[in-house]
């Protein structure tokens, strides 16, 4: 574990675990959260060094197209949902991820601004998601040129989509890459890391899940991917940290998939705080994490090939 992981996780202990035990506690502390994170898209904050950045808009949200550099294949893209708790962050607090990811996957990233609690509900954040994976299909790309991804409550909506896509018998994109999903939105306590993960306290992602799931059937597949059917979906990619109290979530997502016979590519990563590629700027076992996502992209790339070259003898 490097000295910078170490220096880091410590800092989240005195930080953001306090700050989240404080605003995943009542409606005024999410509402507020919600207005700074509105403010905050005001904050123009420079890109790196041949990284570009250009505002899209959808039919009822926007997004922003990342390029992380000159040379990409504009035919392809990644779709990508930031995470935030469903109330909080936007595409330009997870640019550390998105460059990044379009670095990898040698193709454009369009992370969507999609619609969030506390004043929107859950079913309007899965509806921006999948009419935008129908605008990217509508203006020319093909499905297998499509990539799926996501963080935290954004790997929850990469699932959800997923799921939708399938049910709906739509196209299905490529591949898809969750990062510390968070898969399970019933009333069920999280026993497990509720001591050791330096950000989250179980407690108050409980009664996050209580809030955005009033009126729903939290077993739904939609709103709890974990207990969904993933037959049919394409490979998945799930990274987690060890001491995260959303990772026996992740394990589930990936043992429902290897049971569906989905590929299933699954990285826990010692002592990794929640949603640790977001690090990448400061932390070595982040950066790694994204040579490792290209690992899986053209392990990827090799099966479609190999499935097609079989198709066509």
């Amino acid at each position: 574990m490097s000295w910078q992981a170490r220096a880091l996780i410590g800092l989240m202990w005195g930080t953001l675990k306090p700050a989240s035990t404080l605003l995943m506690r009542h409606p005024l502390a999410l509402a507020g959260a919600a207005r700074l994170g509105d403010l905050a898209r005001l904050v123009q904050v420079p890109a790196p060094a041949g990284v570009s950045l250009k505002q899209e808009v959808f039919t009822a949200c926007g997004g922003e197209w990342v390029r992380g550099g000159d040379v990409l294949d504009e035919r392809k893209v990644v779709l990508y949902f930031h995470g935030g708790g469903y109330f909080s962050c936007s595409p330009c607090t997870h640019r550390s991820i998105t460059w990044r990811l379009s670095a990898v996957a040698g193709r454009p990233v369009l992370a969507l601004d999609y619609r969030q609690g506390p004043v929107h509900k859950l079913a309007d954040s899965l509806t921006d998601a999948l009419d935008a994976y129908e605008c990217l299909l509508s203006r020319g790309h093909a499905a297998e040129d499509i990539i799926v991804a996501g963080d935290s409550a954004g790997g929850h909506l990469t699932l959800a989509t997923l799921l939708a896509l399938r049910d709906r018998e739509m196209p299905l994109p490529s591949a898809a890459i969750c990062m510390s999903p968070w898969a399970d939105l019933t009333d069920s306590p999280r026993r497990e890391n509720r001591w050791q993960d330096p950000m989250l306290p179980a407690s108050r992602v409980r009664w996050l899940a209580r809030r955005w799931t009033s009126g729903l059937d939290p077993r739904d597949p939609l709103v709890s991917p974990v207990h969904g059917d993933f037959t049919g979906l394409p490979p998945l990619m799930i990274v987690t940290g060890s001491t995260e109290v959303l990772r026996d979530e992740a394990r589930r997502v990936a043992q429902r998939a290897r049971e569906a016979r989905v590929p299933v590519w699954y990285e826990e990563w010692p002592r990794m705080p929640h949603v640790f590629p977001i690090l990448a700027d400061v932390v070595p076992e982040a950066r790694m994490a994204f040579r490792h996502m290209s690992q899986f992209l053209g392990a990827v790339a090799e099966r479609e090939g190999s499935v097609g070259g079989t198709a066509a003898a």
